[in-house]
């Protein structure tokens, strides 16, 4: 199919109907349907392509992977919970974390945990973060967001030892291919990094909203805090059972530091095991040559099976452990839907011409200065629309450069911008696995979520075409 205007509906519609109805699923589910219609221009041929997608979506071994290891990790996260031991180390550090800027503080030690994927680390961190946001009534907004910034936005300044390096060099490689720069894609690639502006402006704002404490926590001190919104209280009657039976456990935070230390050490042990088999010769480069998918789902299974050994030895019930590791993994279920629909529209997107459609639109005709900051804008744009930093970087990375060399811009400047504007649809987007995650593990509202995202990362994106446009007048 030609590209047409028409592949900018499904997003629409999902945008559209989110900010509506408060609630992303219907809208991306209609979105799909609409799409699939477009694409067959038949209804009842629409519908079954509609099926189709998400089949095609499951067949796909990355996503089954990330599927897999959502799932399993929730079961993990209902184990440790039932065995006391995210209730014994909130505990524990509870007792050493007094204030809304403690919490945010322990949220930027855990910075080494984001060396491999976002969602890794937010799994990791946020049972024992959602825990400590009850009991010192902290706005779970605010926390969730330092969770997202200090995760995306460091993720894609690290030049080593990452998931996304091997991807982002890649990408570099096939878009300077033929040209004569004088320097490896590697080279380009550490050179960009400067530039990623976005990136940087936001951990700045991460930074110092951690010194900044909010209005509820500058009230808190010998006051009594303002009664939760009915619109943020669960039913009183949602899940009150599985509640109080994981209030009545015994706390035990070795319950927690076993598989989290067993999960870390495979992790990194497996890790550089898979890069070197790939070839790898040093440890940075194992890190990101391994198929880190593949390695996550394997070390939270061989964690899992270990884990289990671990608590009955320690006398835990069976039928508890079991229960829960289901009632675990079924609460990753609401992010797993969401994840499947965005993957099969994205499907449905391409079929429509929705890459060709973006490219052909911007033009032929771009002043150099202005080339680095139009392309942060308008990739921060589709970037939103299609929430993934990967996608938007797939995307714009051909058309970046092409336009940098046609114009004349700064390449490195031009190749951070496109990497700055996927970071900006990652962090923002309600369609954003990071977004998602974050969200269902801190039982927030998706779309309330992401609009309060939006607002402070509104700002960083001001900040970041002002200072683009700067750089283009003086780099180039």
């Amino acid at each position: 199919m030609e590209q047409t205007w028409l592949s900018l509906i499904p997003f629409v519609i999902v945008i559209a109907m989110s900010i509506w109805l408060k609630d992303i699923l219907p809208g991306l589910v209609v979105g799909l349907l609409v799409g699939s219609i477009i694409v067959t221009a038949d209804f009842l041929t629409g519908t079954q392509q509609s099926i189709t997608y998400m089949v095609t979506t499951l067949a796909d071994e990355t996503n089954i992977k990330i599927v897999s290891f959502l799932y399993l990790f929730g079961g993990l996260v209902g184990m440790m919970n039932i065995a006391g031991g995210i209730k014994g180390f909130s505990d524990w550090v509870g007792n050493k974390v007094k204030s809304e800027r403690g919490l945010l503080g322990l949220i930027w030690l855990t910075l080494p945990f984001t060396f491999m994927m976002p969602m890794f680390r937010i799994m990791m961190i946020g049972p024992i973060i959602k825990s400590l946001i009850k009991k010192m009534n902290l706005p779970k907004q605010k926390v969730g967001m330092m969770m997202d910034i200090s995760t995306e936005s460091v993720i894609v300044l690290l030049p080593v030892a990452t998931a996304f390096v091997g991807f982002m060099v890649a990408l570099v490689a096939g878009g300077i291919r033929g040209l004569d720069l004088g320097m490896s894609a590697y080279e380009v690639f550490l050179l960009s990094i400067l530039f990623d502006i976005y990136a940087i402006v936001m951990l700045l704002i991460g930074i110092g909203q951690t010194f900044w404490p909010s209005r509820k926590a500058r009230n808190k001190a010998g006051a009594k805090t303002d009664p939760i919104p009915d619109e943020e209280q669960e039913h009183e009657f949602h899940r009150s059972g599985i509640n109080k039976e994981l209030s009545l456990v015994k706390a035990q935070p070795w319950h927690l530091i076993v598989p989290v230390f067993l999960l870390l050490s495979l992790t990194l042990l497996l890790l550089w095991e898979d890069g070197t088999s790939r070839g790898a010769k040093t440890i940075f480069a194992a890190f990101s040559m391994a198929d880190a998918t593949f390695v996550m789902l394997l070390t939270v299974f061989i964690t899992l099976i270990f884990t289990f050994i671990f608590y009955i030895i320690r006398k835990q019930k069976l039928n508890e452990i079991l229960y829960h590791f289901y009632d675990g993994g079924n609460q990753m279920m609401q992010a797993i839907s969401l994840l499947i629909l965005i993957w099969s529209l994205t499907l449905v997107a391409e079929d429509l011409g929705f890459s060709e459609f973006i490219s052909t639109s911007l033009g032929a005709f771009l002043p150099a200065k202005m080339t680095p900051a139009v392309i942060f804008l308008i990739g921060s744009v589709v970037g939103y629309f299609i929430g993934s930093s990967w996608g938007t970087w797939g995307l714009f990375m051909p058309l970046g450069i092409a336009l940098a060399v046609s114009t004349g811009a700064s390449i490195p400047l031009t190749i951070g911008a496109v990497f700055a504007s996927g970071a900006f649809g990652a962090l923002t987007s309600p369609l954003g696995d990071t977004t998602i995650t974050t969200a269902s593990i801190l039982d927030m509202e998706l779309v309330d979520y992401a609009q309060y995202k939006l607002k402070v990362s509104a700002i960083g994106g001001v900040i970041s075409i002002i200072l683009y446009l700067v750089c283009g007048f003086f780099l180039i």
